[in-house]
């Protein structure tokens, strides 16, 4: 493919791209609505912030339900999330596509092995680590179930 060729999908993406955030920007006519959304959409950033740190927490669904909250809350928080280097191109992501690369899921599944297999040995109760195991597993039976497309 030649440059001005890459530029034009390229260019095409990121139209797209912005039709949909736009689309996805519906400010609720309550200002008491809007204001709970908001505070949901913050608890939502700092539960997903957790997340990174946590190994158990996840982060993008946490990341995810913060923009749809920040669309319905506040245009100004759900643009600066958006323009975010980190979660910006997640939602982006999962607006146009709803699926994830197979590279991103195999990750997922490393990571989630190595947080909960490390988690199950270091827990001493025998229903902490089956509660573990269940967890894990729920969690890997929905991670299997996001469509997955090649990049």
């Amino acid at each position: 493919m030649h440059a001005s060729e890459q530029q034009k999908v390229n260019q095409n993406e990121r139209q797209v791209a912005a039709e949909q955030v736009a689309d996805l920007l519906c400010l609720h006519d309550s200002p008491v609505v809007r204001i709970l959304y908001l505070s949901a959409g913050f608890l939502a950033l700092l539960l997903g912030a957790l997340g990174a740190i946590l190994p158990v927490l996840p982060t993008t669904p946490f990341v995810l339900l913060a923009a749809a909250c920040f669309a319905r809350g506040s245009e100004r928080f759900h643009r600066k999330l958006l323009e975010n280097r980190i979660a910006g191109p997640i939602i982006r992501e999962w607006n146009i596509y709803h699926s994830i690369p197979y590279r991103v899921k195999r990750w997922v599944y490393f990571l989630m092995s190595l947080s909960f297999g490390s988690s199950i040995l270091i827990v001493p109760e025998l229903w902490q680590k089956i509660m573990l195991l269940v967890i894990g597993s729920i969690l890997a039976f929905y991670i299997w179930r996001i469509p997955v497309r090649e990049v």
